[in-house]
C-alpha cells in the first residue's frame, strides 16, 4: 500500500461532524481516546514472544491450510479426572461427567465444522446450520468469508479469487490516494480522520498506527465507491470484527493485544483487503441505513417500537408516559448494530448467528435482537423516570457479558422472529 496515506493522516484533534440530532442517546462519539504511551506499562505487547504463526504464509495463500494442519494433528489426551475425597464424590462425579459431556459435544461440533469447511464444494446450508450456535474461533475467518459470499464455495477456485480481490483492492487504494492528501474528498477524509482514533477506545489493537492507517483506507475507499451514502459515523465500528477475526488467522495470541505492524506487509494488506470486501458485503444489505436521512434506521426503529408495544405493553406504556422516544436510544443500536453496548468479542459471537441467518439478518433479525435486548431490562426501566431511563440505557451493564448472555439474547430474538416474521401486516410501518 502507498505510504503516502500515512503521511496524509495528521490529526487535527477537532471533534466535529457528529450525526445530526440532539435527541440521539449518547451521540455517536466514543469516549476520549487514551494515550498509547500511558498504557504501555500495563499492556506489554506479547508479540515479542513470537505470536505470528509459523505457517502464516501458507494461510495467506490457502485459508484452509491452518484448519487442515490443526485437524490432522493427534488430539492431546484428556487429563485424567481428579481424585476427590469421599464426602464430595457425588458432586464431583456429576461435575466431571458434565464437563466430559460438554467437551464431547464441542468436539463433535468441531468435527462437523471441519468436515463441512474442507469439503470440495461447501454445503452452505449445512454451514449456516452449524454456525447459528457459534463458530470455533480458529475456523471463523474462513467460515465468515464463505457465509458472506466473499470466498467461493468450490475449493479449487478460492486461491485465484483471493488473489484477484486483493489485487483489486490494492488498485482501488492506489487510485484513491494517487495524489496524496490533495486529491482526497476533504469532507469525507476529515470525518474519517476524526473517527478512526475514537474506534474501540482503550483496545490496544485499535490504538496502533498500522491498524488506524488500514481502517482509514478501508473507510475512504468504501465511501468514494458509494457516493449515495459516503462515510457515515458508525461504519468505522463495523470494520472492527472483520479485522480482528481475519487477523486471528495469522497469529497465536489475542488480536486485541497485537501490533499488526509486526506482520509481513503482504499479510497486513491481505487482512485489510479481506476486511474491506466483507464490510462491503455486509453494507450492501443495510446501505439504506446510511444514505440521506437514513430511512433504513428510521424504519427499523419504528418497527421496533410497534413490536415492543405488542410483546411488552406495560413497558411501552411506561416509556410513552415518560416521554421517552425509541429514537433516543434505538437509533444508535441500529446504526452501530449494538457495538457500543457490548464488547467486540460479544459482537463477533452475535455475528456468527447473523451470518447464519442470511443476508437480511443485519436489518431484519437485528430488529428482534434489539427488541429482546430492551425487554430484558423491562422491570428496571418501569421503575425509572425519564432521566433514569436515558442514563441507564446510555450505560448498560453489558460490557462484561459472556457467550451465555449473548446466546440467551439470540435465543429470545429467535423466538420473536419465529412469531412475528410472517406477520408484517401487524406493523404499521412498511
Amino acid at each position: 500500500m502507498k505510504r503516502s496515506v500515512e503521511d496524509a493522516s495528521q490529526r487535527d484533534g477537532q471533534g466535529d461532524g457528529d450525526i445530526e440530532g440532539d435527541m440521539i442517546l449518547g451521540d455517536l462519539e466514543a469516549d476520549s481516546v487514551p494515550d498509547l504511551a500511558a498504557v504501555e506499562v500495563h499492556h506489554k505487547s506479547r508479540t515479542d514472544k513470537g505470536t505470528i504463526r509459523s505457517d502464516s504464509e501458507q494461510v495467506y495463500k490457502d485459508p484452509l491450510h491452518g484448519i487442515r494442519h490443526r485437524s490432522s494433528r493427534k488430539p492431546k489426551p484428556s487429563p485424567p479426572p481428579p481424585q476427590h475425597k469421599k464426602q464430595d464424590s457425588n458432586g464431583s462425579a456429576e461435575r466431571s461427567e458434565k464437563l466430559m459431556r460438554e467437551r464431547s459435544i464441542r468436539t463433535n461440533r468441531r468435527h462437523k465444522f471441519v468436515d463441512c469447511l474442507t469439503s470440495r464444494d461447501v454445503n452452505v446450508v449445512e454451514l449456516r446450520k452449524l454456525a447459528w450456535a457459534g463458530i470455533p474461533e480458529d475456523l471463523r475467518p474462513v467460515a465468515w468469508q464463505l457465509l458472506l459470499g466473499y470466498l467461493p464455495l468450490p475449493t479449487p477456485t478460492r486461491q485465484a479469487t483471493l488473489e484477484r480481490k486483493r489485487e483489486e483492492y490494492k488498485s482501488l487504494v492506489e487510485l484513491a490516494f494517487a495524489r496524496d492528501r490533495e486529491g482526497l474528498d476533504q469532507q469525507i477524509w476529515h470525518q474519517i480522520e476524526i473517527d478512526v482514533p475514537r474506534t474501540r477506545p482503550g483496545v490496544r489493537l485499535w490504538m496502533h498506527a498500522a491498524t488506524q492507517r488500514s481502517l482509514e483506507r478501508i473507510l475512504y475507499v468504501w465511501a468514494i465507491r458509494h457516493p449515495a451514502s459516503g462515510y457515515v459515523q458508525g461504519i468505522n465500528d463495523l470494520v472492527t470484527p472483520f479485522f480482528q477475526v481475519f487477523l486471528s488467522a495469522y497469529i497465536d495470541s489475542d488480536p486485541e493485544e497485537f501490533d499488526p505492524s509486526l506482520l509481513p506487509p503482504y499479510i497486513l494488506e491481505a487482512i485489510e483487503a479481506d476486511s474491506f470486501w466483507c464490510l462491503s458485503r455486509l453494507l450492501d444489505g443495510i446501505q439504506d441505513n446510511y444514505i440521506f436521512a437514513q430511512p433504513g434506521i428510521q424504519r427499523s426503529v419504528r418497527r421496533m417500537a410497534e413490536l415492543v408495544a405488542r410483546i411488552d405493553a406495560p413497558l411501552a406504556a411506561h416509556l410513552e408516559s415518560q416521554n421517552v422516544e425509541f429514537m433516543q436510544f434505538a437509533f444508535r443500536w441500529m446504526n452501530c448494530l449494538l457495538m457500543r453496548e457490548i464488547s467486540v468479542q460479544n459482537t463477533i459471537r452475535m455475528w456468527d448467528t447473523y451470518l447464519a441467518e442470511g443476508p437480511d439478518a443485519f436489518s431484519q433479525f437485528h430488529l428482534y435482537v434489539c427488541s429482546a435486548f430492551l425487554v430484558k431490562w423491562s422491570e428496571k426501566l418501569r421503575q425509572m423516570d425519564f432521566q433514569g431511563i436515558i442514563m441507564f440505557l446510555q450505560s448498560l451493564p453489558t460490557q462484561d457479558w459472556g457467550d451465555h448472555e449473548i446466546e440467551m439474547l439470540l435465543s429470545e430474538a429467535f423466538v420473536l422472529n419465529s412469531i412475528w416474521q410472517n406477520a408484517q401486516s401487524h406493523f404499521n410501518g412498511k
